[in-house]
């Protein structure tokens, strides 16, 4: 099992000067101590997650700063960019980083994001994998024949040449089809509890292996990383005090997933008749759902119960969302506890490997 931190949730409507300091100092701490990576969203025109509209940018920031962690998109929304320019920004990165870069894909899900290409909506899914496809080949040095302003096809291919000489990609899934899809491609897969339970994960990574080998590839090649929303403390009731009011405002903002944790006890919800008082006690049954066993939220032996059960589910990398508003202070010091936790199972790792 490998670690790595994620960041989503940063307020982007504020106006202070340390809007980016705990993804700076985050990703510094995670170089520091041997973490894998770490992931930088694409996120557009909502304060949530509004830090993140071009992960290129922080990750060119990031890899000024560090000498070993991989610098990962999570996600590049590709639907909503040119492959050339996506091919030339990461290429730029990854020479900055001396070629550390890691791309994840999606084909985004909410339709404002797409007034920047209203046309495209409807077939996100099919234009993400072919301009997959597209990415590739200017990655690796091909041409690809286009319309220039005069109207003539003209050859072209990207440049700055990257360091390597193929990126490491993912795909953002959730369903059974980006799954499978995945497989046949040869990406890892990035995705989250939070929408699923560990026998639906086991049960589609196992179909994303059995695609792998039916794509003639080794199944145990692919890389499957989990998106998990992680405090870790000494004292429990301390843990469930510091992230509660973070995480459902959290939820609060995601409210599909207030819904959907509520749905699983045959709730039903009318979000025009819920009072505010309705919409808070919703939140706390919400939080409690997910606090016991959704999030990495608790004590080390708790977390470390929890990866393990990751673990035999099939995950490779435990991708730890720390931006989610809890104080700078007690989440750097949950990072002291996230690296003794990543020791623990490098440890574990050497020993077997030495036996």
């Amino acid at each position: 099992m490998e670690f790595s931190l994620f960041y989503f949730s940063g307020d982007g409507s504020t106006t202070n000067r340390d809007k980016y300091r705990l993804l700076i100092e985050g990703a510094k701490f995670a170089d520091r101590h041997g973490l894998a990576a770490v992931w930088i969203p694409e996120r557009h025109f909502d304060a949530f997650g509004g830090l993140y509209p071009n992960p290129a940018v922080a990750g060119a920031a990031i890899a000024a700063l560090t000498d070993n962690i991989q610098i990962r998109s999570g996600s590049v929304v590709m639907p909503l960019q040119d492959p050339l320019r996506v091919a030339e920004e990461w290429a730029m990165v990854d020479n900055l980083s001396q070629g550390r870069v890691g791309l994840s894909f999606a084909p985004g899900w909410h339709p404002n994001d797409f007034v920047l290409y209203p046309a495209k909506y409807a077939d996100k899914k099919d234009i993400m994998w072919r301009d997959i496809q597209v990415f590739q080949r200017l990655w690796q040095g091909e041409s690809i024949e286009l319309i220039g302003g005069n109207g003539k096809s003209v050859s072209i291919n990207t440049f700055p040449r990257p360091l390597q000489p193929q990126v490491p990609i993912w795909i953002t899934s959730l369903s059974d089809e980006s799954f499978i899809e995945a497989g046949k491609i040869g990406a890892n897969i990035l995705t989250s509890p939070l929408y699923q339970s560990l026998d639906e994960i086991l049960r589609k990574i196992t179909l994303y292996r059995q695609s792998l080998a039916q794509s003639g590839r080794d199944p145990q090649s692919g890389k499957v990383a989990m998106m998990i929303h992680t405090f870790i403390g000494t004292d429990l009731e301390s843990v469930k005090i510091k992230v509660k009011q973070p995480f459902k405002n959290y939820l609060k903002t995601h409210f599909d997933l207030v819904v959907r944790s509520a749905g699983d006890l045959r709730f039903s919800i009318d979000p025009n008749t819920m009072t505010a008082r309705d919409l808070d006690d919703l939140l706390e049954f919400s939080f409690e759902t997910y606090f016991n066993g959704k999030v990495l939220m608790g004590t080390p032996a708790y977390c470390r119960s929890l990866v393990d059960s990751l673990q035999q589910a099939g995950v490779d990398e435990v991708a730890a969302l720390i931006d989610f508003g809890v104080e700078f202070d007690w989440v750097m010091e949950s990072l002291d506890l996230l690296k003794d936790l990543n020791d623990t199972y490098t440890s574990n790792h050497h020993l077997k490997t030495l036996v």
